[in-house]
Parts: structure tokens; C-alpha cells; sequence
């Protein structure tokens, strides 16, 4: 099992290009099973999860072409091209599904377009509760027959899906793509209230638009979707990564660095910059970025409380703490979204972090200087905590099972060592 190596105390300097977001690109990936035509995806990340959703659907029977890279100046998104006609399959298996709760993403199209799904209860992050069940109740009260079978979601729609007002009782991000997909060609007009509004759901909406779809309301809690009998392929840029872009942001943060990070834009971070220059980071618009050093004041703490967007994304969360664990003064943060994402905390406090956990709240007390150790990841964003704890570190980190790292951040390793980090992979 792979290993990373860091010396930290360096600051870090230069340019990191930032790629297309994984959680936009899972969606749009699932959404080609809509259309017998074409999809073409630009800007698509190298990572693990693409990968997997990328063999799901290939095993579903879509063809996918790579047409080498896209971009240029370091920027080296992948271009798919996704044909889903033909014979295909409608059974998500689960030595596939269990990789990536996003696997769930294709009930959705499936249904609406062939009238039956067959997927995998899901598996992924370890970060607590992520039920399915307001999918289900949703596709539901389309005209959809739900069974639970045997660990596999078991759907039909004999008289296709018809339109309906879906009312969710709280945020959620997938819930909300998976019923944009099946409106897209349900009968007759969908409303979704209380709809995710996160820029990875604009995206999929604005892409199922460039497919044909009817959708009104993109980027609000309300989304209208007139149902087509059939939608076109399309091509489309996946938007940039912004927990990629607020992470990096944090790394020049904990380093005393000045990161350039290109192919992205402020509007995606608004609620992470907002943090961020509250506790002492400045962050300014370049050319095609944003430009992102600590303030001549230094870091102060500041308090967070993760939120639906537009909100502080609990993606975010695990390198915040990193951020106020070495800034002056005592800060607090609190999880809203997961109920089991702390499970970063005991290993910063191995590196000397002081923090402690009173429920869904971290008191942290700043202006330590944390020390190298053997640590253990334990998901994705936990990972990339440890590697912003280890570059402001001194002395030498391990960190253990890194396999989490490749679900989400694409050339991490690369793009920190051609600014000046001291970062190995050791493959075992």
C-alpha cells in the first residue's frame, strides 16, 4: 500500500493548475445513459473515481473514446466521448458500485430512460450516514416501484416516469442530480423544492441543457423541469474543482507561500475565501485564477460552521482545522453536514495539534507548530489534511494509506514538489 513522505517547513511557491471537479464530473458521466447520441466531456480529472464511474458505465455497455488531453499551460483535463445505444445493460453490480457511493448516479437515467434499474446499495467514505432513501422516496412519488433486494435496489416504472412536485426534507446533493436526470424525461413537468445548489449541480443542469433539457431555476433551491421524450448529445467543459482550489488555497496559507492556482475562479470559493481572509489570507483575482499568500499580519482563528452551499462545504472542513490549528488565538468548528467527520482529529494531534471534540464541534487551539509522524489516512478529505499538516510541519511525515488521495486530487504529489514541497511516494 502506497505511502507519502514529506518534509514540511518549506514554503511553497509557483503555480498549480487546477482540474475539472470530481464531484461535477461523476454526475455528468452518469448523465450520457439519457441520450442514444453522443456526450462529449472536456476537462475531466485523472482520478480514481472518474475511473471507476468510467467502468461502470462502460460494463452498462456505453462506449467511451479518450481523445487524449485538453487545455494547455498545465492543464490537462481528459476529453471522454460517451455513446450509450444499443444493448444496454441495466444492472449496476456491486463489486463496481461498492467503490463509490457516486455509482448510485445511474439509477436515475436508467430508470427514466429504459424503465428499470437494478444498482448496488452503495459504498465510499467511511465519513458517516449517507442514505439513499430520499432518492428512493423521490423516484417514488415519480411512478417508480422501489424494492430493497438482497443489497440492490431493485426499480421499475412500467408506465415511464411522470412528473411530480418533489419536496426534499433536507439538502442533498445527489438526491437532487439523480431526480434532474430522471425529470429530464419524465412525463409531464417536475418541481424540486429544496433543491441542492451546490456548482456541481448547476453544472449538470446547464450540460442536461446543452442535451435538450428544459430546466428552470438552475442555482436556486427551485428547479422546474419540463420532461423531453428524448434528449441530443452534447459537448461540455466540466467546471473547475473548487475543494481542489480551496485546498491549495490552504496550502499557501500554512506555508507562508504565494500560490498562483490557474483554471479556476473566485465565484466558486466565495464562502472558503470568505474564511480564509477573515483569518488573515489574502486572495486576489489573476488571470485565468487567483493568486493566494498569507497576509503580513499572519493567520488568526476564526470560527466555522459547515453549511449546504452556499454555505462553508464540509469538504472543506479537514483543512480549515489544519489552517487553525497553527493560527493564533482559539477557534471552533462545526459539522453540520456529516456526523462522523473528525476522524482526522486524532492523527493532527499526533503531529501536536491541539483540539478536542465536544459532539459536532472542534475547540481548536492555535498557534502550535506541529512536528512530523507516522499517520493514518482515513478518507479523502481527511488525506489531504495530513498533507497540509506535513508541509507546515518540521521534520518528516509518513502518511499511510493514501489510496483515499487518488480518489480526489489529481498529480498532488507533482503539482506540491514543482513548488517546493519535499514530497515522495513510496509504493510498497
Amino acid at each position: 500500500m502506497d505511502r507519502i513522505v514529506i518534509r514540511g517547513a518549506k514554503s511553497l511557491n509557483g503555480t498549480i493548475y487546477i482540474g475539472g471537479a470530481k464531484n461535477a464530473a461523476l454526475p455528468l458521466l452518469a448523465s450520457c445513459l439519457l441520450s442514444e447520441q453522443t456526450l462529449t466531456l472536456s476537462n475531466l480529472p485523472h482520478l480514481v473515481d472518474v475511473s471507476s464511474m468510467a467502468h461502470l458505465l462502460a460494463e452498462l455497455g456505453v462506449s467511451i473514446s479518450m481523445n487524449g488531453n485538453a487545455g494547455g499551460g498545465g492543464n490537462m483535463g481528459r476529453v471522454f466521448e460517451l455513446t450509450a445505444c444499443g444493448n444496454i445493460h441495466t444492472t449496476a453490480p456491486y463489486e463496481l458500485v461498492r467503490k463509490m457511493r457516486a455509482s448510485i448516479l445511474v439509477l436515475g437515467p436508467l430508470l427514466a430512460r429504459y424503465g428499470v434499474a437494478r444498482v448496488s446499495l452503495p459504498g465510499g467514505c467511511a465519513i458517516g450516514t449517507r442514505p439513499v432513501d430520499l432518492h428512493l422516496k423521490a423516484l417514488a412519488q415519480m411512478g417508480a416501484e422501489i424494492d430493497l433486494t438482497d443489497g440492490y435496489i431493485e426499480a421499475k416504472a412500467p408506465n415511464g416516469l411522470k412528473g411530480a412536485h418533489i419536496v426534499f426534507p433536507t439538502v442533498t446533493v445527489g438526491g437532487t442530480e439523480n431526480l434532474l436526470m430522471a425529470a429530464a424525461l419524465a412525463d409531464g413537468k417536475t418541481i424540486i423544492t429544496n433543491a441542492a445548489r451546490e456548482p456541481e449541480v448547476t453544472d449538470l443542469a446547464q450540460c442536461l441543457v446543452a442535451m435538450g433539457a428544459k430546466i428552470e431555476g438552475i442555482g436556486t433551491d427551485t428547479l422546474n423541469i419540463i420532461g423531453q421524450r428524448e434528449l441530443h448529445g452534447a459537448d461540455y467543459s466540466v467546471v473547475p474543482d473548487r475543494i481542489e482550489t480551496g485546498s491549495y488555497a490552504v496550502a499557501a496559507a500554512v506555508t507562508d507561500g504565494d500560490l498562483t492556482l490557474k483554471g479556476t475562479r473566485l465565484n466558486l470559493i466565495e464562502s472558503i475565501a470568505g474564511i480564509l481572509r477573515q483569518s488573515g489570507v489574502s486572495i486576489v483575482e489573476v488571470d485565468d485564477g487567483i493568486r493566494v499568500r498569507r497576509a503580513s499580519e499572519g493567520i488568526s482563528g476564526v470560527d466555522v460552521m459547515t453549511e449546504p452551499f452556499p454555505g462553508f462545504p464540509t469538504d472543506m472542513q479537514a483543512q480549515m482545522m489544519v489552517l487553525m490549528s497553527v493560527a493564533r488565538g482559539a477557534s471552533m468548528i462545526t459539522e453540520t453536514i456529516f456526523e462522523n467527520r473528525f476522524m482526522h482529529v486524532p492523527e493532527l494531534s499526533r503531529m501536536g495539534a491541539d483540539i478536542n471534540v465536544h459532539g459536532s464541534s472542534a475547540i481548536i487551539r492555535g498557534g502550535v507548530k506541529l512536528k512530523g509522524a507516522q499517520v493514518m489516512a482515513t478518507d479523502l478529505r481527511a488525506s489531504v489534511s495530513l498533507v497540509l499538516a506535513a508541509l507546515s510541519a518540521d521534520g518528516e511525515t509518513e502518511i499511510n494509506r493514501v489510496y483515499h488521495l487518488d480518489r480526489g486530487y489529481e498529480r498532488l504529489e507533482e503539482k506540491l514538489a514543482a513548488c517546493g514541497a519535499d514530497i515522495v511516494r513510496i509504493k510498497d
